[in-house]
């Protein structure tokens, strides 16, 4: 499929959301079906692996940091599984404590995390969760990560209907007066038990959700960073240390993969990145209308995209960002937050 079909497709989802449409989405509800049948019997053939229980990384992280007076940033993760951290044993290894512990070394500025991403947990569940955080006492989050859509595309909600859900969150997020920044679906083709030809239409089926996801959250005022197949290439190649005992949520290493891809932009989305907000021509940045920008991003692991300017004839536009990736270690131990 060329990026001009791709962004087609992911405009027609958008405008599914936007407009109220449903549909099963462009490769059939029957193909997602399939791609379920074989991902749960995938599932219970290999065992999970692990009890479910995901560690607690709740807590200020950076507070070699602090400064008296000065409140840390808040930063709230909020999703699925993978957001939640499922398949690592401790709270310094999930995605949200890699992040702020990332967040306060960019910012030499203590972080404080909350969690609410619940394992299972489809697009319909952010609502719920953005509820969390704002209704809790204290300041709305500086910065929220979420991490959604691969049990939507497991369980065949219609892609417009899980787009719809993702930006009502967004929208109620920015709102507020929190920075979001989304890591939009992953690439379900990468999982090791999943054969052809069902892999390629596993793959087919995210990327066009991804596509989707970017298109409706960049309209929120929102970022976006493609997980796509970012791990693709090292599971390929060493499937048993990147993925899970499950062989379906990410290691510890490959949880720190993703949380340096996604690193950039949120320190970005807060002003403390040090590329400036335009494109670097010699890494193929540039400003695209949205569809399109949206289209390539699902295609590149890693890739940003961000509004950019007011529409135009073409639609609205957006930039589409490849920052440079720094390994994030694995987060000090956790000061629970009080």
């Amino acid at each position: 499929m060329t990026s001009m079909s791709r962004a087609r497709v992911a405009r027609r989802i958008a405008a599914g959301a936007a407009y109220g449409g449903g549909g099963a989405g462009l490769v059939g509800a029957a193909v997602v079906g399939l791609v379920l049948a074989e991902v749960r019997l995938a599932r219970r053939q290999l065992g999970n692996g692990l009890s479910g229980r995901v560690p607690t990384a709740d807590g200020v992280y950076g507070r070699a940091y602090d400064i008296p007076g000065e409140p840390p940033l808040r930063l709230a993760v909020l999703g699925d599984s993978t957001a939640a951290g499922q398949g690592v044993h401790r709270a310094g290894q999930t995605p949200g404590a890699l992040l702020a512990s990332g967040l306060a070394a960019v910012a030499e500025r203590p972080v404080e995390l909350r969690n609410v991403a619940v394992t299972g947990a489809r697009s319909d569940d952010l609502d719920r969760q953005a509820g969390l955080l704002l209704s809790a006492p204290g300041p709305v989050p500086d910065v929220c990560v979420i991490m959604i859509g691969a049990n939507d595309v497991t369980h065949r909600m219609p892609p417009a209907q899980s787009v719809r859900h993702l930006s009502v969150a967004v929208r109620r997020l920015r709102t507020a007066g929190a920075e979001v920044v989304v890591g939009t679906c992953p690439d379900l083709g990468t999982i090791e038990p999943v054969q052809q030809p069902l892999r390629w239409l596993a793959r087919r089926a995210s990327r066009q959700l991804a596509a989707a996801q970017t298109i409706g959250v960049v309209a929120q005022g929102g970022r976006t960073v493609s997980l796509g197949d970012l791990l693709g290439p090292e599971f390929e190649a060493n499937p048993r240390e990147l993925f899970g005992p499950d062989n379906y949520h990410p290691s510890a290493e490959g949880y720190a993969t993703a949380a340096m891809a996604i690193l950039p932009t949120v320190c970005a989305a807060l002003g403390l990145w040090p590329e400036e907000e335009r494109p670097d021509v010699s890494r193929r940045e540039g400003f695209l209308p949205v569809a399109r920008a949206a289209a390539e991003a699902a295609a590149e692991a890693g890739t940003e995209v961000a509004a950019a300017m007011p529409a135009g004839p073409r639609g609205p536009w957006a930039l589409l960002k490849r920052r440079r990736r720094r390994r994030v270690p694995e987060a000090e131990p956790v000061t629970p937050s009080v």
